[in-house]
C-alpha cells in the first residue's frame, strides 16, 4: 500500500507502488495466503505507525490517551497523531515528507508561538502559530518543499501564509479532515483484545 513515505516522489508516476500492484522483492507475487482477523488488524496498526513515524511504545501510549478521552476512541487516536508537530510541519508544506519534517523540528528550525520547539511529538493546540525560524527561511529544501506542496494542498484545519513561512492551527482536526486511507476501528479492535 502506498504510505507516502518518500515525499515528492510518491506524488509522481515514478512511485514504485504505482508501477506494480504487488509488494517489491522476490516473493512479492506469491499467491495463496489471505490475512484474516488479527492479521488485518495488525497490518492496519503497522500501516498507521509507519505513516506517522511512531514507535510501538509511543503508539500504545497514544492509544491509551485516546481511550481515556471522551468520544470515539479511533477518531481521538487519529486526532492525536495529526496534532503532532512533525505532522503539522509536513501538512503545512515546510517539508516534503514526515521524516524530513521530524528532522526540521529536531534541528530547531521550527518555532511555535515564537518559541523554538525541538520535540517532534509536541501536540499543537487550536490557535497556535507554527513558523520557520528567521535564519532557516533561506534553506533551499524548505523553499522547494513549500513550492511543491502548493499542489498537494493544506488541510482545512490549518492555514498557511507561504510568503511569511507561517501557518496557524484554526481548529482541531476532525475525522473528515483526515484523508488518509485508515480504518481506525481495526486498531481499536486490536487493542481491545
Amino acid at each position: 500500500m502506498k504510505l507516502f513515505l518518500k515525499g515528492e516522489r510518491c506524488f509522481k508516476e515514478k512511485c514504485a507502488i504505482e508501477k506494480r500492484g504487488y509488494p517489491p522483492g522476490q516473493h512479492g507475487q506469491r499467491r495463496g495466503r489471505k490475512a484474516m482477523g488479527y492479521g488485518i488488524q495488525l497490518r492496519e496498526k503497522q500501516k498507521v505507525k509507519r505513516i506517522y513515524g511512531v514507535l510501538e511504545s509511543q503508539f500504545r501510549l497514544y492509544f491509551q490517551e485516546a481511550d481515556r478521552r471522551k468520544g470515539i476512541t479511533g477518531e481521538n487516536l487519529l486526532q492525536i497523531l495529526e496534532r503532532r508537530l512533525d505532522n503539522v510541519v509536513f501538512s503545512l508544506g515546510f517539508a516534503s515528507s514526515r521524516a524530513q519534517a521530524r528532522q526540521l523540528v529536531r534541528h530547531g528550525h521550527i518555532v511555535v508561538d515564537g518559541r523554538k520547539v525541538s520535540i517532534p511529538s509536541f501536540q499543537v493546540r487550536a490557535g497556535q502559530a507554527i513558523a520557520v525560524k528567521e535564519g532557516s527561511r533561506t534553506n533551499t529544501q524548505i523553499q522547494s518543499s513549500l513550492e511543491s506542496a502548493s499542489g498537494r494542498g493544506v488541510p482545512e484545519w490549518l492555514t498557511l501564509d507561504a510568503a511569511n513561512f507561517t501557518g496557524k492551527v484554526q481548529a482541531l482536526p476532525s475525522r473528515e479532515d483526515i484523508k488518509l486511507p485508515i480504518q481506525e476501528q481495526l486498531i481499536v479492535e486490536l487493542y481491545s483484545r
